[in-house]
C-alpha cells in the first residue's frame, strides 16, 4: 500500500507520526464524533490534536478522488491554509495523509491542532448561553465579514462554528471545512448560508435585519428570502428522517 502526504512546514518533526497515523488513530480511545467519518482527540508528539478519518469512498469516488478531484482530506488542509491566509479562524492544520490500495485512494486522514472553545453556535441558537442575543449579532457580523472575503462555508451548521468568549468579544472558528467555496457571494447566497441553524422566527428576524443592514438591502425582503431557504432546509431534513424511519421499519 502506497501513500501521499502534505505536512505543514511548522510541524515537520511530526512526519514519522503522520506516516503511522492509522495505527495511532485506531488505537486511540477518545472519539468525539462517529458517523460517516470519525474524529478523535489524540495527543501526538506532545501536541493535542484532532484527527479526522474519512470513510473509504465507494469505487467510483475512489477513482475520482485519485485522478480527478482532491480528496476530502486534501480539501480540508488546503481550505484551512486558505482561511488562515484570509485571517479567518480555523484550527491550525498539521497535515494530511492518503493511503492507496491497488492504485486507488482508500483511507485518508486530516490532522489539525486541537482548539479549545467554550461552546458551539448550536448552544446560541438553542438559547442555552448567557447573552445569546449579543453573541448571535456578533455571529452575523462575523458571517458578513467572511462573506466579504469571498468565503462560503457550505456546511455552515450548528456544530461547525466554535465559539470562545473573551472579555469583550467572541472568537468564532470554522471546522468541518472540506466543503468550502471561495467566490463572490450575493446577498441571497449570504442569507441562504444561515438556513441550516433551525432558528426561531425571532432569530430569523434578527439575522435578516442585521445582515440586510450590513448589505444595504431591504430587511423585509431579506426575511422572506431567509425564511424560504430555512423552510426548504427543514422540509428536506424532515423528509430524509421520515424516509429513514420507513426504511428501518421495512
Amino acid at each position: 500500500m502506497s501513500y501521499k502526504y502534505t505536512l505543514n512546514p511548522k510541524y515537520t518533526s511530526m512526519l514519522d507520526s503522520l506516516k503511522n497515523i492509522k495505527d495511532i488513530f485506531f488505537n486511540a480511545d477518545i472519539s468525539i464524533h462517529k458517523a460517516r467519518n470519525e474524529l478523535k482527540i489524540i495527543e501526538i508528539d506532545g501536541l493535542k490534536c484532532v484527527v479526522k478519518s474519512f470513510k473509504v469512498p465507494h469505487i467510483l469516488n475512489r477513482f475520482i478522488y485519485t485522478y480527478i478531484r482532491d480528496s476530502k482530506a486534501k480539501k480540508s488542509y488546503t481550505n484551512a491554509v486558505k482561511l488562515q491566509e484570509l485571517s479567518v479562524n480555523t484550527p491550525d492544520p498539521i497535515g494530511i495523509i492518503e493511503f492507496f490500495d491497488k492504485g486507488l485512494i482508500s483511507n485518508s486522514f486530516f490532522i489539525s491542532l486541537y482548539e479549545p472553545y467554550d461552546f458551539t453556535i448550536r448552544e446560541v441558537f438553542h438559547h442555552k448561553v448567557d447573552n445569546y442575543k449579543k453573541i448571535l449579532i456578533d455571529f452575523i457580523h462575523f458571517t458578513y465579514d467572511i462573506h466579504t472575503k469571498n468565503v462560503l462555508h457550505v456546511d455552515y451548521s450548528p456544530g461547525n462554528i466554535l465559539i470562545t468568549l473573551t472579555d469583550d468579544s467572541c472568537k468564532f472558528s470554522l471546522v468541518d471545512i472540506n466543503r468550502m467555496s471561495f467566490q463572490n457571494i450575493s446577498s441571497k447566497e449570504g442569507l441562504e448560508n444561515f438556513s441550516k441553524f433551525w432558528a426561531t422566527d425571532e432569530d430569523l428576524h434578527t439575522i435578516s435585519n442585521t445582515y440586510a443592514n450590513l448589505r444595504n438591502i431591504d430587511g423585509e425582503e431579506a426575511y422572506k428570502i431567509l425564511r424560504k431557504y430555512t423552510k426548504k432546509t427543514e422540509d428536506t431534513k424532515k423528509l430524509k428522517l421520515s424516509l429513514k424511519k420507513l426504511i428501518s421499519k421495512g
